[in-house]
């Protein structure tokens, strides 16, 4: 029943000829050629750094009281859901 594949002449085949063989060395080949593509990709397309002073505008934005806006649809969940029983009142002063 279980034969190993042979040519006419009895001899056995060479590895490259059984396709189980090319999923063995395929799969992780792909998987390798992938991983140079996301590297490569990360490489030449690197994220915007963050502003140097980042930590002096947010303090300003908090100063200001402009910068917070407070809107119910945005509000986390547990706010949100500890304040689903009075959705006329708002939930947050500022």
């Amino acid at each position: 029943m279980n034969k190993t594949p042979s040519d006419p002449a009895g001899a056995p085949q060479p590895w490259w000829k059984f396709p189980m063989m090319w999923l063995v060395l395929g799969l992780p080949a792909a998987v390798i050629m992938a991983g140079f593509a996301t590297l490569w990709i990360a490489m030449a397309r690197p994220d915007a750094v963050v502003d140097p002073d980042y930590y002096r505008k947010g303090l300003e934005l908090g100063r200001s009281g402009r910068g917070v806006v407070v809107d119910k649809a945005q509000l986390p969940a547990q706010v949100g859901r500890n304040h689903a029983v009075t959705p006329g009142k708002d939930p947050v002063q500022r």
